[in-house]
């Protein structure tokens, strides 16, 4: 009975495990197919896993960053520095050395050790042979040119340059069109003969009138010339030897009607030029008088005697003063439009200021000593009270700028030639320079920045003297090279008054001034 029993079991285990068979070959559970997916991408073509990086596993970067907390890099870094030989490198060398010297060869010379002793030795002869250096303590540039770039012909033209520099140019032009806004002539209006001019540099042979008539001494004669109608008239001749000339001339300051006329003899003339006719002659000086200014009825001369006489035209002693300070030539005189102050300058480098309530005393107010040659350029504006404007001679070269209140030298310029005139622009802040040596130009500046307008050229030889229009606008000078040129450079402002341009030069004319001018 149990053997029976036995056979039952096994049929029923062996129909049950049939029919799971049946069962788990249909549809395989999800879990299972996610295990073999998985399995199957770490397997290559050969059925084998391939070895990957452990931070590929957790979705990182396929790189491998090592850990170097465990590295000294210090004890690295002097160990690669070090000059040194470690005991490593040592014996290394020496087991080396001793395989090579067993093997029966010798070592070349280019892999043989330098001994310490010898080291500075073989780098003083390294940094000879290679960079041509043989003091070691001066460091070597490496990629330098021995000799410089060959300088460029005189012909040649940079374009860059004159790319890269277009707008500066054009600033520059376009900064000189903001400081005048009229247009200025480059060429004369008019050119006249003037033969006989005298080439000397401390003369002053013109002079213009408020009633347009010019003054111009050649030699030994006097010549009146009338701009508006062009006739000349002869005034006077100085008949007195060979070597006889009207040594300076100057108008009286209002009227036109009477002429001033330094002579070669010391001789201090005034003329009457409506008739043509001498009205006295007064002595002071004992050589040429080369200047002369008037202040109202006193007329101031200065000559190569180093004196300045103050004459008083209206009596017959005429010697008011004498002013004794210069020690050589005089060869400026100017009263400002108020005439207060007697601007005098001299070959001896000086520029000297008198007061007319002074003027007896022999001492000037201010004796300014900062020009290095002769001071013949003298001009007051018209626009500041107490500014002078003075130019030196071939030394000097400079124009400097005075408050002669105090005495201060308020700015200088070095124009680079001989400075023989100078003329205020009686509508603008401006002043005109005439120069000689070596350049014969003339120079319009801006005051007071001193930039330059407007430079004119047309004299062959020193333009000496100058002289403004009654009417402010044209200015003529007087040149060696025997001619009179005419500019218009000055133009009064539009919108001007007649008024205010029979006001310029800082004073109104009026009856009572004309009265006291009256010469008795």
């Amino acid at each position: 009975m149990s053997s029976s029993v036995v056979e039952y079991e096994n049929l029923i285990s062996t129909s049950f495990s049939d029919c799971n068979k049946s069962v788990r070959t249909g549809i395989q559970p999800r879990w299972e197919r996610k295990l073999q997916k998985q399995q199957s991408s770490y397997l290559d073509n050969n059925g084998r896993r391939p070895k990957k990086p452990l931070s590929s596993h957790n979705g990182g970067g396929d790189r491998f960053i090592p850990n170097r907390n465990a590295t000294n890099t210090e004890l690295s870094k002097h160990m690669l520095r070090s000059e040194l030989p470690t005991s490593s490198s040592a014996s290394v060398s020496s087991s080396s050395s001793y395989s090579t010297e067993m093997e029966g060869g010798a070592l070349p010379d280019n892999q043989r050790s330098v001994n310490d002793t010898k080291r500075e030795a073989y780098h003083a002869s390294l940094s000879s042979s290679l960079l041509g250096v043989d003091d070691m303590s001066k460091p070597a540039r490496i990629l330098s040119f021995a000799d410089k770039a060959p300088a460029p012909k005189g012909d040649t033209v940079n374009n860059l340059a004159i790319l890269y520099s277009a707008s500066a140019g054009a600033a520059q032009k376009k900064s000189r069109t903001k400081l005048v806004s009229r247009s200025i002539p480059s060429a004369p209006s008019r050119i006249l003969d003037a033969p006989g001019m005298l080439d000397d540099y401390y003369l002053n042979l013109l002079s213009w009138s408020d009633t347009n008539v010019l003054a111009v001494a050649l030699s030994e004669t006097v010549y009146l010339w009338d701009a508006s109608s062009g006739a000349i008239q002869e005034l006077c001749s100085l008949d007195e030897g060979q070597d006889a000339h009207i040594s300076s001339v100057e108008w009286v300051q209002s009227g036109g009607a009477h002429l001033a006329v330094g002579t070669s003899t010391g001789a201090t003339q005034l003329w009457d030029v409506n008739e043509c006719k001498q009205l006295r002659s007064m002595n002071g000086h004992t050589d040429r008088v080369g200047a002369l200014s008037w202040n109202r009825h006193i007329l101031s001369s200065g000559s190569r005697d180093g004196l300045v006489v103050n004459h008083d035209v209206r009596v017959a002693q005429h010697n008011v003063s004498t002013m004794l300070t210069h020690t050589q030539e005089v060869c400026s005189l100017k009263w400002n439009s108020e005439g207060s102050i007697l601007a005098s300058g001299g070959n001896d480098n000086l520029l000297c200021l008198w007061d007319a309530s002074n003027s007896n005393t022999s001492a000037p107010r201010f004796k300014l000593t900062d020009h290095h040659a002769a001071v013949k350029a003298l001009s007051w504006s018209p626009h500041e009270r107490n500014l002078l404007a003075s130019g030196g001679g071939t030394a000097d070269r400079s124009i400097k700028f005075w408050n002669t209140q105090t005495g201060a030298l308020l700015n200088s310029i070095d124009t680079g030639s001989q400075v023989c005139s100078l003329q205020w622009n009686p509508y603008e802040k401006e002043i005109l320079s005439s120069h000689g040596f070596a350049r014969n130009e003339l120079n319009l500046w801006k005051y007071p920045s001193m930039a330059k307008i407007k430079t004119l050229e047309g004299h062959t030889s020193r333009a000496l003297h100058t002289a403004v229009s009654p009417d402010g606008g044209t200015v003529v000078t007087a040149a060696s090279d025997e001619t009179l040129r005419f500019w218009d450079v000055f133009a009064p402002p539009a919108g001007k008054s007649k008024r205010q341009e029979a006001c310029v030069g800082g004073f109104a004319p009026s009856n009572k001034f004309s009265s006291i001018m009256q010469i008795r």
